[in-house]
């Protein structure tokens, strides 16, 4: 059976990306043996790290025109190893570096690329790649032509603590990289605009959204995200009022998020915003209406007025950590 390889990502400072993480327990979720890809200068260290779950092997790339990353030289690397691996499917996070280089890599080899994908299926022999249409109102099914399959998947679809530990050989591979195979000249990592959280990494989240009907009112919601440590976070016309920043916006146009815990104040659950945060762990919702659509995808649900419940929960929070 053909490997399905995951492209591990690496931030700056060396770390893993969490949806790194998220790829490799979608691909230990199917039937094929899993190959790990580690590139860069920090991919010894994070080898380590990922020899900790279970997959057939780590694949680390070695070689001096990877020590600062290029589409061309990511492109090249990777091609020369989906061909030595014979990869039948090539799974990435969907992140910035990916979206950058992962089609020129497909197209490279001939394939398409399926991205931003929710959910993989197999069905009578042939894989079946999911992805949302239309900001989440549609659905789509994929079943790519024979041949290697690129995929690249959306952050939360899949769960890093679903992942299967284990015992994984480390094998150091040099790719046979020329310096005319770079055409490009290395800069700084891509960043999205300057924000002051990353939502993406918050483990708990209070999310806010029409119900709080006033600006003012927005301290009841920051009182309770400081109760619980907890970031705070919005629909999108609290963003679009001005509210609150953009870059605290949670759904289809602004962040995807997958925290432990996501508390949504007054959000009735348009499918905008629940693309956004579905793959939270826990969802809790306050919301007067008992018919709204946040209740569908929620954990637990408090049909209520927010300004009755909410307070109620930071005094019993507070008392809890007296």
């Amino acid at each position: 059976m053909n490997p399905t390889l995951v492209i591990a990502e690496l931030k700056a400072d060396g770390s893993l990306h969490p949806m790194s993480l998220e790829t490799l327990a979608a691909a230990q979720s199917l039937e094929a043996p899993v190959a790990i890809a580690v590139l860069g200068p920090h991919a010894p260290a994070a080898a380590v790290r990922l020899a900790g779950y279970r997959a057939a092997k780590i694949c680390v790339l070695d070689h001096p025109l990877l020590a600062n990353y290029t589409a061309d030289g990511y492109t090249a690397a990777l091609d020369w190893l989906i061909q030595h691996l014979d990869a039948g499917l090539v799974l990435f996070p969907h992140t910035y570096q990916v979206r950058d280089y992962a089609p020129k890599l497909a197209t490279r080899c001939g394939c398409a690329l399926v991205s931003d994908v929710t959910a993989i299926r197999a069905e009578s022999g042939a894989l079946l790649l999911r992805r949302q249409l239309f900001q989440g109102k549609l659905n789509g099914e994929y079943r790519p032509s024979p041949g290697t399959v690129f995929a690249s998947l959306q952050a939360g679809a899949w769960r890093a603590d679903s992942l299967i530990p284990g015992s994984t050989e480390i094998e150091t591979l040099a790719p046979p990289l020329s310096v005319a195979d770079i055409r490009q000249q290395s800069e700084a990592p891509f960043r999205e605009s300057a924000r002051a959280v990353d939502l993406s990494a918050a483990p708990l989240i209070v999310a806010v959204g029409r119900g709080i009907k006033e600006e003012s009112n927005l301290e009841l919601a920051r009182e309770l995200a400081q109760a619980l440590n907890a970031e705070l976070a919005a629909s999108r016309p609290i963003c679009d009022n001005g509210w609150l920043p953009m870059e605290r916006q949670v759904g289809s146009s602004g962040q995807t998020v997958a925290p432990k815990l996501y508390l949504a104040l007054g959000i009735s659950g348009a499918i905008q915003h629940l693309v956004g945060m579905k793959g939270s762990q826990c969802i809790v919702a306050i919301n007067k209406d008992p018919g709204a659509p946040i209740f569908e995808v929620a954990d637990y649900g408090i049909a209520g007025d927010l300004f009755d419940v909410v307070p109620a929960l930071i005094e019993e929070l507070r008392k809890a950590r007296a």
